[in-house]
């Protein structure tokens, strides 16, 4: 190596998307940064300290949040040069590698610390909740603003050697216009689309060239730390993709629950209706769940209870809830 040569610091960084479900609203734990950013649970990985990543992240999410978690799961490793400092001002880079994490309980406000709280996860991205039809802020603010930067052509050639779609094919892939479907699965796609778009606020503050107006930019969802918003895109999309092939939803749930309250923990997190009727037959030919003989007790006509019939995992190798794509 070239004496001359400066190796640049390397930090690997953990950060944890914790996901609750309360009511029918999808949380995720957020915890304040000393300067007041938005973020997700995270620190340093040190190897004399922790024996594995996934220690050190439980030690993390406990220090920060007093949760002790449950099911964990490693998303992927975000690398990417200006997370979380700009080039050249010695900082180190670091390397983050997300996670997926649910909990049955989201704690109220006075029951974590003071730089802890759960949120919405609409909160920080609008877009993706098609509970009530298709939200306004995707025909008001995303598709006119995402049109024009596709009819840039200057702009589709500067990057036509590092994307095999053109932006209109990626707009459509993403947003599903022209009569395509919208996937929900793509949380990810969608706002790295309108990161390179310059609509997020985190394309301002990394300095991209085109981003408007920081003010403008927080109607497109609240800002996080770093990279943390692409963190939980991938994380959502993750959960959204497992609930078909996996029974992980079970994780959100209670020991035992009505299935009016299991539909509504899928559609909170899937973002999307269900038809009520197809919900309860695709229940019931799954075999996920079995009455506990028990129903409820408050006020109205009491509903069965069931619960997680675990023995399902033995049975076939991928229990979920597949339910179809919308259209």
């Amino acid at each position: 190596m070239n004496e001359r040569q400066i190796e640049t610091p390397i930090e690997i960084g953990l950060a944890a998307a914790i996901v609750a479900v309360e009511g029918d609203t999808p949380q995720i734990l957020v915890a304040r940064s000393e300067g007041g950013d938005d973020g997700l649970p995270y620190g340093s990985f040190d190897p004399l300290s922790h024996r594995t990543l996934e220690i050190a992240l439980r030690a993390f999410v406990a220090d920060q949040s007093g949760l002790s978690l449950g099911y964990v799961e490693q998303l992927y490793t975000f690398a990417d040069r200006g997370r979380h400092a700009r080039p050249n001002d010695g900082a180190p880079h670091v390397v983050s590698i997300g996670y997926l994490a649910l909990t049955r309980v989201a704690l109220k406000t006075d029951e974590l610390p003071k730089s802890a709280s759960f949120q919405p996860w609409y909160r920080f991205f609008p877009w993706e909740d098609w509970r009530g039809g298709r939200p306004s802020i995707v025909d008001r603010e995303i598709l006119p603003r995402l049109n024009a930067w596709a009819a840039d052509t200057e702009g589709e050639k500067a990057e036509a050697r590092l994307r095999p779609l053109s932006r209109v094919e990626r707009l459509r892939f993403c947003f599903g216009t022209d009569s395509g479907p919208w996937d929900e699965e793509k949380v990810l796609d969608r706002y790295e689309l309108l990161y390179e778009a310059g609509l997020v606020f985190e394309a301002g503050r990394d300095g991209r060239s085109g981003a408007i107006d920081a003010a403008s930019a927080r109607r497109f969802g609240e800002p996080m730390l770093h990279d943390h918003r692409r963190i939980l895109a991938t994380a959502m999309g993750r959960l959204r993709a497992k609930l078909k092939y996996r029974p992980v939803v079970f994780e959100l749930m209670p020991p035992s629950f009505t299935l009016t309250a299991l539909q509504r923990t899928v559609e909170a997190i899937s973002g999307r209706h269900l038809h009520k009727q197809n919900f309860r037959r695709l229940v019931e030919t799954t075999a996920l769940v079995e009455p506990t003989g028990s129903r409820t007790t408050t006020r109205g006509r009491p509903a069965a209870l069931f619960r997680f019939r675990r023995d399902v995992l033995q049975e076939r190798p991928a229990p979920g809830l597949r339910v179809g794509k919308r259209g």
